[in-house]
């Protein structure tokens, strides 16, 4: 995978083209009553002209199928540059895929998952976890995590954290901004004004 150089960044996004490839595997042991088969990514390859843009099945016996799903562009944004951070910064950076089960049987005799969006941002990964999606992650070949961690060295600015002051310390001030007053002292009822 050949990212873009320096001088493709000046002049547009920064962005990979990318295809994913998906697994669907047969399951064994108890739970393969329930659930015979078993979704999963498999990888995310740089995406070449001889794919196509249609998905297409690379292989399929009777314990595993694999399907090819070309044409995603992973695309680097100034404003998620946190996020970005967050997965250049681990370890192993990854690539998230978010993808759905097809409702109908689409170019299959079943449903097939279908990826929807690949990122390298952590932020936006988490996003779609917090709405219940389906999202996996792979590694990224070195490459790329180099290629990453560039254009996170060169855009992330590091912002000082300011402190806060405590609500203790604010002065009270009534809806329409005059300052209110504060007693202990109980105005009605029972108890009120006894000595």
């Amino acid at each position: 995978m050949n990212p873009p150089s320096a001088t493709d960044e000046d002049t547009a996004r920064p962005a990979l083209e990318v295809a994913v490839v998906m697994r669907c595997e047969r399951l064994h042991g108890p739970s393969s009553h329930w659930q015979p088969w078993r979704w999963a990514l498999e990888d995310v390859v740089p995406d070449e002209p001889a794919f196509g843009s249609a998905p297409r099945l690379l292989q399929e016996d009777e314990e595993v199928q694999r399907w090819l799903h070309p044409g995603f562009r992973v695309e680097l944004f100034r404003d998620d540059v946190d996020g970005l951070r967050l997965n250049a910064e681990t370890p192993a950076p990854g690539w998230f895929v978010l993808w759905r089960m097809e409702e109908e049987a689409g170019i299959a005799a079943e449903p097939i998952a279908r990826p929807v969006v690949v990122t390298l941002s952590y932020s936006e990964a988490g996003r779609w976890l917090d709405a219940q999606e389906n999202v996996e992650q792979v590694p990224v070949p070195p490459e790329v995590a180099d290629w990453l961690r560039a254009y996170v060295d060169r855009h992330y600015v590091d912002e000082p954290r300011r402190r806060k002051r405590p609500e203790s310390f604010r002065s009270l001030v009534d809806r329409f901004g005059n300052a209110a007053s504060v007693s202990t002292e109980k105005k009605r009822g029972r108890g009120a004004g006894d000595v």
